[in-house]
């Protein structure tokens, strides 16, 4: 679980960077608040790689992702965006959990040998 949620907030973070490089330039919002809300949800990306196999790691997660979507008020194509990085976070958070359970069950299994 934590390769794929961490490839996908990697992917988010710098997702988030290039819109906030289109934002500036596209939205009446002032440069100084874009890109201190967009460094602040990088950095809690980053963070978010390391916390993974923490409590609330998840929601966090999804958290950050209702954050994405709602920046489409910013950028109205992040709306589309967010729903897709919404989307890849629940694929993350959900097979990734079965994969987990697998590796676990694979493991007793051996030891049992």
């Amino acid at each position: 679980m934590r390769t794929l949620c961490s490839s996908t907030l990697i992917g988010e973070a710098l997702l988030i960077m290039f819109a906030a490089l289109v934002a500036v330039h596209l939205s009446s919002v002032s440069a100084v608040s874009i890109w201190t809300v967009s460094g602040i949800a990088m950095v809690l990306c980053i963070l978010l790689c390391g916390m993974i196999n923490r409590p609330g790691a998840v929601a966090i997660g999804w958290a950050l992702q209702l954050g994405l979507i709602a920046s489409g008020l910013v950028l109205p194509t992040m709306y589309g965006l967010g729903l897709v990085f919404a989307g890849l976070w629940w694929c993350s958070v959900h097979y990734g959990r079965k994969i987990d359970v697998i590796k676990a069950q694979r493991a007793a299994a051996t030891a049992a040998a």
